[in-house]
This record gives C-alpha cells, structure tokens and sequence, in this order.
C-alpha cells in the first residue's frame, strides 16, 4: 500500500501561482507513476498531469504551458506547479500513485484549489 497526503491548495486571483505537493510513504518502490487530477463541481475527475518513473510526462491539453510536474525522489514527494492560473482551473486536486501489476491504485484526500478575484 501507499499513502498519499497533498498540500498546498488555497485560494489565489487569477494570474497567480500556486504549487502542490504529493507526499507519498509506504511501499513508494512500487509506484509506476504519479498523477494530479483535478474535480470541479459537477464534472467529471480528469487528469492534469502525469509523471512516471522514468521522468516522462504528459499533460491535459488545458493546462500545457502553464502547469509543470516534477519529482524530488529523495523526499519522495510529487509537484504541480500551476501558474497562470484562470477561474476554470478552480477544483478539488487529488493525486494518484499508480503501481501497476504491484498493486491497486493509491489516492490521496485532494487539496481545494479556488482561483477567484
């Protein structure tokens, strides 16, 4: 198993920045890869970014160019830089640990991200 504990959310105007973090213990040797993914009202969780073991990304087609995910092995913790951020960027932001064949799906309790002037 892995826990998952995210930090960072809050409330920020539009333009600002904001960066999350994804502290991850437990059997961490296992994760695949990492995701954040974002909730609004109403919607559908999406993914926003991903990274895996070996560093590669992706991200949603909304936030490119403006959100960055990177990882910092040695504290075993996940980030989400969103800058830029607009209204519509306004979610509940859960991360995923993924571990594949070793295991199910972690999740963490999500981290409230509101942009609003």
């Amino acid at each position: 198993q892995v826990q998952l504990v995210e930090s960072g959310g809050g409330l920020v105007q539009p333009g600002g920045s904001l960066r999350l973090s994804c502290a991850a213990s437990g059997r961490v040797f296992s994760i695949k890869s990492t995701g954040w993914y974002r909730q609004a009202p109403g919607n559908q969780r999406e993914l926003v970014a991903r990274i895996t073991d070996s560093e590669n990304t992706n991200y949603a087609d909304a936030v490119k160019g403006r959100f960055t995910i990177s990882r910092d092995n040695a504290k075993n913790t996940v980030y989400l830089q969103m800058n830029s951020l607009k209204p519509e960027d306004t979610a509940v932001y859960y991360c995923k640990a993924a571990l594949g064949r070793d295991g199910p799906d972690s999740w963490g309790q999500g981290t409230q991200v509101t942009v609003s002037s």
